[in-house]
């Protein structure tokens, strides 16, 4: 029960009904891709900007966002976000061109930027610290399901109506959405914040130069971009100034645009770390994937997406189980489990994606992987979020979705170089037209092994990187409510570190 003794339930649930479309939005263009290269007729690393816009504009604005929900209150900034995230996709839908498409995928972007970190925020100030394992499996199994059922939805909407439908089906949603919101959450407290412009110009400006240097590095051979600038002086220049911009939050006194004390809490560090492996590893999985199974096996855009019911189905159902484990048993435990198994259905469906697999033993790792999401979401967030203090709950929440965010751009950006960089390797021709291969329709047999090789491999990189995620969880420390519970757990140097 809330302060006021009325359950946050309703208002949580009226709040992840938009946290779901803004996700669905996050990888629904994967299954689209073919069908955006035919009917716009260009490259397919353009197209895969139209996710990564999306991303990157997401991510971007996120510490802000969180900070304006502290001053303006959750409930309002959230619903101005949904307004903006609902027109933006009706805009998305009516566009002619590509780079139009583009456009309205970064306003898409911005709307999504304003919602998610109220969702956090409501759950870290109306629920105990004891319940919001559950709360946070709630918030985790809309964040995994709506993540990987944007590609099954995708292929359903695009196989029968046409790719536009990918955005209607946002306004009736939106709409719906909205009113719940009004009706169901409540008006929390708010508190002055001012805003650190120069962190959020040098924020924005780090990761854009980041994630633009490392998805057009390929199309430029690595060489230069603008002038004499090579593409990898824009990565180094992107990464140093990010380092600026940590040095400059160490600085500011009045209300750092990141509280770097927050790191003080060694789970809000390492979930951090963690929850932008599983970014990565959850953007980058589905390109590779559905290329794969349209482009090899010859499926159309429906069927390719059929075969990731089981993961979305899998991980919904043991959300909410998983999420009562967290109040009970060490994060690590469950999430470590999570993690591994994740890394190992990922190897094990590259083994499998050869051009005359079975269907049931590609279905096999992808359910191995919807287990694994299901332990992964809850465990992490929960532990972000646990020890904040309810004033810090809207920056807190910002800065865990801006790396979550960061990880899904990065990982977007990377699967589309390293899948045209192992084309341009293994395909007869592929060196000369890497493009050519994404083509709508399956391919010539005498290039369907080389592609589905260049593509299991391709799904190596996000198996990679979750170890690094995993090697974070499993170095979480004991909640402070279990440690209440278990006062031996400080003799065990279970004890929460701060």
């Amino acid at each position: 029960m809330s302060a006021d003794g009325t359950s946050p339930w309703p208002a949580l649930w009226a709040l992840v009904i938009g946290f779901f479309m803004i996700l669905v939005d996050a990888t629904i263009v994967t299954v689209a891709t073919p069908a955006l290269l035919v009917a716009f007729g260009t490259d397919v690393n353009t197209v895969v900007w139209v996710t990564s816009a999306y991303l990157l504009a997401y991510a971007v604005p996120l510490l802000v966002t969180g900070r304006l929900g502290d001053r303006f209150g959750p409930k309002n900034v959230y619903l101005a976000g949904l307004a903006v995230f609902t027109l933006a996709s009706l805009w998305c839908g009516l566009t002619g061109t590509i780079g139009e498409l583009i456009v309205a995928r970064v306003a898409q972007g911005l709307g999504a930027a304003m919602m998610t970190p109220q969702t956090m925020a409501v759950i870290t100030r109306t629920f105990p610290a004891a319940q919001r394992g559950r709360a946070m499996s709630l918030w985790g199994a809309v964040a995994g399901v709506a993540t990987l059922a944007g590609p099954v939805l995708g292929g359903v909407l695009v196989g029968a109506l046409g790719w536009e439908w990918i955005f209607f089906v946002n306004v009736p949603l939106g709409v719906v959405a909205f009113a719940a919101v009004w009706y169901l959450v409540p008006a929390l407290e708010t508190s002055k914040r001012r805003f650190d412009l120069v962190g959020v110009v040098l924020s924005a400006t780090g990761v854009f130069l980041l994630v633009f240097g490392i998805q057009e590095g390929q199309r430029y051979d690595w060489g230069p971009i603008v002038g004499p600038v090579p593409v990898w002086m824009l990565i180094v220049v992107g990464a140093v100034v990010l380092v600026v911009f940590v040095w400059w939050q160490s600085r500011t006194r009045s209300e750092p645009l990141v509280a770097l004390q927050l790191f003080r809490d060694r789970n809000f560090s390492l979930a951090n770390i963690a929850i932008c492996t599983v970014g990565f590893a959850i953007t980058a999985q589905g390109f590779p994937l559905m290329i794969y199974a349209q482009n090899v096996r010859g499926f159309s855009p429906t069927e390719a997406a059929l075969l990731l019911v089981p993961l979305a189905v899998l991980s919904g159902a043991l959300a909410p189980w998983t999420g009562r484990l967290t109040d009970r048993i060490h994060p690590r435990l469950i999430g470590g489990f999570g993690m591994s198994t994740f890394v190992i259905g990922l190897l094990w469906l590259a083994a499998v994606m050869s051009p005359d697999t079975p269907v049931w033993q590609l279905l096999l790792p992808i359910s191995l992987l919807g287990i694994s999401n299901s332990c992964v979401w809850a465990p992490i967030s929960t532990s972000a979020t646990r020890n904040l203090p309810m004033e810090q709950a809207g920056s807190g929440s910002g800065v865990y979705n801006t790396t979550r965010q960061v990880g899904a751009v990065l990982g977007s950006a990377g699967i589309a170089v390293l899948m045209e960089a192992r084309i341009a390797a293994l395909v007869p021709g592929g060196a000369a037209t890497p493009d050519a291969a994404f083509a709508a329709g399956p391919l010539p047999d005498e290039v369907r092994e080389s592609f589905a090789t260049a593509m299991a491999q391709s799904v190596l990189l996000p198996a990679a990187v979750l170890v690094i995620g995993l090697v974070a969880v499993l170095c979480f420390a004991r909640p402070q409510h279990l440690r209440t519970r278990d006062p031996a757990a400080a003799d065990r140097g279970d004890a929460p570190r701060r």
